[in-house]
């Protein structure tokens, strides 16, 4: 049976099994920092009754969706990281099976979806989308964002009222996950150029979601005098955004993308090119709303999430189109998938793991202090903002912001917590 005939049902089950095989062992770890921020803000914006502050606040309404999903678990099961993980993680086994969606377009096809899809399951570059509580909205972006372009894709071949409510409701849903929704549009046109779709019918559908992106972003920058990112230099228009996109590019590609890349060139595939040509723009449209960050001359792993999509693609187009125009034997591809799978897991485990432990630290060391400590807590080189310290204790031990003291004198980022002196 060839890898375009396995059923969608065994394509899931595979999925599946890669995403427990990733991440499974990260299921253990804490809350880490801003997650205490996360579970803070849902509290207080998450309910029905917090719904007009929520969208009086320009940064936060663009992350609704994840505050509505940490509210609802918080509530459920209390400020636990298990459940949430769960739920991080199933967004990140749907996300999987949307990437195999795309494989409805004839361009990409199913075989290299499937490949695709089983790439992205364990690929190491996004993890942090994944692992994070906090990175949430990464999931839901692409979740909501994918849908959304499907479901054009859908519309703009077949026609039908229900793919348009599909769409407006999954954009929708896309622009109250995370800002970069707004490259929806341009994705949408990306496919209805390269399926030769006549732009007297995708060109209305994407002017009008354009508009939607364009109104949705001129209330953010409205709003940048309250707006977060606008005044912690964490974002800025005036950064060298080519040379972020160039390197954020490169460092998506090594390595896997690279020897697919070259995979695809040596093969001299057509399928291989047709895919690569959407993939790359994929990946160039998807990086765009990151790159003009300020605090690093690359796009963080969370933020390539969407992008991994189309790394997944070409990857997926190397092992279904190029390898099997090299060699006609299947033990070669079975020992490729076996290395790849064993590299980002490998990695996973005995990298990044453990650095997701060292991020923790700082917060269950000053939980574990309020713990033994009866009176006021008092807090010195704690490496994260003050807000972290004090929704830590707030959430985990219920504590009221005047039992806990934030010496500004000390710095550096050893652990250094210690009673108040009477």
């Amino acid at each position: 049976m060839g890898i375009s005939e396995i059923s969608t049902g065994r394509v899931a089950l595979a999925v599946f099994g890669l995403c427990l095989l990733a991440y499974l062992p990260f299921l253990q770890l804490p809350l880490i920092a801003d997650d205490y921020l996360q579970i803070a803000l849902a509290r207080q914006y998450g309910s029905w009754q917090g719904q007009q502050t929520l969208f009086a606040d320009a940064l936060y309404r663009c992350r609704a969706t994840s505050l509505w999903i940490t509210w609802g678990i918080d509530r459920l099961f209390g400020p636990h990281v298990l459940p949430l993980a769960l739920v991080c993680l199933g967004l990140h086994f749907i996300n999987c099976m949307l990437v195999f969606a795309l494989g409805s377009w004839e361009r990409v096809g199913r075989g290299v979806a499937t490949a695709a899809a089983l790439f992205f399951a364990v690929y190491e570059g996004h993890q942090e989308a994944v692992v994070w509580i906090s990175a949430m909205p990464e999931l839901l972006v692409f979740c909501f964002g994918t849908i959304c372009f499907l479901a054009a894709m859908r519309w703009l071949r077949d026609g039908g009222g229900r793919w348009l409510a599909i769409l407006s409701l999954a954009y929708a849903l896309a622009l109250l996950s995370k800002e970069s929704a707004v490259v929806v549009p341009a994705l949408v046109a990306v496919f209805a150029i390269l399926d030769g779709v006549r732009f007297r019918r995708w060109g209305p559908l994407a002017a009008g979601m354009g508009i939607v992106a364009a109104i949705y972003g001129i209330s953010i920058f409205v709003a940048k005098q309250s707006h977060l990112h606008f005044n912690d230099g964490t974002f800025s228009l005036s950064a060298p955004f080519l040379k972020t996109l160039a390197i954020s590019i490169c460092r998506l590609f090594w390595f896997w993308g690279l020897l697919a890349a070259i995979v695809g060139v040596v093969s001299k595939c057509a399928s291989f090119k047709r895919v690569g040509a959407f993939a790359s723009l994929w990946i160039v449209v998807t990086f765009l709303p990151y790159v003009f960050l300020t605090y690093m001359p690359r796009v963080p792993s969370r933020h390539t999430y969407w992008a991994s999509a189309g790394l997944a693609l070409v990857v997926g187009a190397a092992l279904f189109k190029g390898l099997p125009r090299l060699t006609d034997r299947r033990v070669v591809l079975a020992v490729v998938a076996t290395a790849i799978i064993a590299h980002n897991c490998s990695y996973l485990w005995f990298k990044k793991l453990g650095q997701y432990r060292e991020r923790a630290r700082s917060t269950e060391e000053l939980i574990e202090f309020s713990r033994r400590t009866a009176g006021v807590v008092r807090v010195r080189c704690f490496p994260y903002g003050d807000d972290i310290a004090f929704y830590s204790l707030e959430i985990v031990h219920g504590r009221d912001r005047s039992q806990i003291e934030i010496d500004p004198r000390a710095a550096g980022d050893s652990f250094c917590f210690v009673p108040r002196e009477d």
